[in-house]
């Protein structure tokens, strides 16, 4: 049923074909911005903690992510997805297979390249770029990083106080508008500042070099699902 998800996938809204007039050309508000967060995080969370045995999907990235008409997130594509039975028994992952490196380049974790072993913490670096996309606007393949930058970095060197520049400008663009149509002498730029910062600082924690730095998605789902709640808490006074 995920073929017939009728706002597509995400990537198609975060970069979308200028030259194709059937994909969308608006752009995603905060507040849509932190429920695709939280479903993504809602639905790894799932997966890893309550299917038995736990699914790790190996392939996360914004065109797996569907949106159906609410453009409320599901995770689709588990082409790569695979059973772990027991932690002891985590398949070690030879990159000089015939199957090559699970994932795609940008999002897969960088212990898969390394022969690493499949496990949870894999996905949950490749929710943390995701995330870091979504709010960013930038893919971890764009141009831009090489020589050593990637979006981790980017972002990273960033955080806090030069963040808001980096933000995904169609993002702000859409706040700053909202934000200028007030007339009760409110501040929402710092409430949406904040939300963002939030995120952005759980997706760094999600997406460290070191698997056991990282969070756990039940972790990360929680503090998504709190800063989401706070903002609207805040935003709906």
């Amino acid at each position: 049923m995920f073929e017939f998800m009728p706002n597509g996938n995400l990537d198609s809204w975060l970069h979308p074909d200028v030259h194709d007039a059937s994909q969308q050309l608006q752009g995603l508000t905060l507040i849509q911005r932190l429920n695709i967060a939280v479903g993504i995080a809602d639905a790894l969370d799932y997966l890893h903690n309550n299917c038995e045995p736990p699914i790790v999907h190996c392939d996360l990235k914004p065109s797996n992510i569907l949106l159906n008409e609410d453009l409320v997130a599901h995770v689709g594509d588990f082409g790569l997805a695979k059973i772990i039975s027991e932690p002891a028994a985590e398949q070690l992952i030879n990159s000089k297979s015939s199957t090559g490196i699970r994932g795609t380049i940008g999002y897969v974790a960088p212990e898969y390249g390394e022969g690493g072993q499949v496990s949870s913490r894999g996905d949950v670096y490749s929710f943390g770029s995701v995330v870091l996309e979504l709010f960013i606007g930038k893919a971890p393949t764009h141009d831009m990083f090489r020589d050593g930058l990637t979006l981790q970095k980017h972002a990273k060197d960033a955080f806090p106080g030069m963040l808001m520049q980096i933000v995904d400008p169609v993002l702000l663009s859409i706040e700053e508008a909202s934000a200028s149509s007030l007339l009760d002498g409110s501040n929402p730029m710092e409430h949406t500042s904040n939300a963002i910062s939030s995120v952005i600082e759980v997706a760094l924690s999600c997406s460290k070099h070191a698997p056991t730095e990282r969070m756990c998605i039940g972790d990360a789902a929680a503090a998504i699902h709190r800063i989401r709640d706070s903002y609207v808490r805040i935003t709906q006074k």
